[in-house]
């Protein structure tokens, strides 16, 4: 994770290149950073090389040089991969931003407790990222809050203007209908995330 400083560096250093086709020197990386200290430059050039996105393996007076790299919250996706029989390993060059995922306006996330969702492949000890919502169709998996005291992480199914049922994906489960009054919809699941 890059601080303030270190992104304004990184960012003047790329702009530099592209428009000169070489590298600044530190007095003008400080100056185009707005600072006066060349060792403050050198430090922060000196960490964006430690977390690799720059290079200066010559050490030459402008032998800085960028390295591919994927914006913070993008990851490589290298293709696909089988979870039945194996497939042709065919590389590929995209990405896939986390962000769309975990960050944006009014996304929350929430520890699942409990394997009342295990069918749909949400375990016990996920974290469930959720878009903050009041409402929601037929077949969404939400968090639901009855009686304004229990939240829990169900499929919504409305029955009539009067009932709701929420559905575990756990075969050993049971529904649960409520009179619709009593469930307020907090927000709608977007994705779940386990660490292994």
């Amino acid at each position: 994770m890059l601080t303030d400083s270190q992104r304004k560096t990184l960012q003047f250093i790329r702009a530099y290149i592209e428009k000169h086709d070489y590298a600044p020197t530190f007095p003008e990386i400080a100056r185009g950073i707005g600072i006066s200290s060349q060792g403050s430059a050198h430090r922060y050039v000196k960490n964006l090389i430690e977390q690799g996105y720059l290079e200066n393996s010559d050490g030459r007076h402008r032998g800085l040089r960028l390295v591919k790299e994927s914006p913070e919250g993008h990851i490589p996706l290298l293709g696909k991969i089988a979870a039945g029989l194996p497939i042709e390993a065919i590389p590929g060059n995209d990405e896939i931003n986390l962000l769309d995922y975990c960050a944006g306006p009014g996304r929350f996330a929430v520890k699942v407790c409990g394997d009342s969702m295990i069918d749909m492949g949400i375990m016990d000890g996920d974290i469930a990222i959720i878009k903050a919502c009041d409402t929601a169709r037929r077949n969404d998996i939400v968090v639901a809050l009855i009686d304004e005291q229990e939240a829990t992480l169900k499929r919504f199914q409305p029955m009539d203007k009067h009932q709701v049922k929420l559905i575990p994906a756990n075969q050993s489960m049971e529904a649960m209908v409520y009179a619709a009054s009593r469930v307020r919809i907090q927000g709608v699941l977007l994705a779940s995330l386990r660490q292994y």
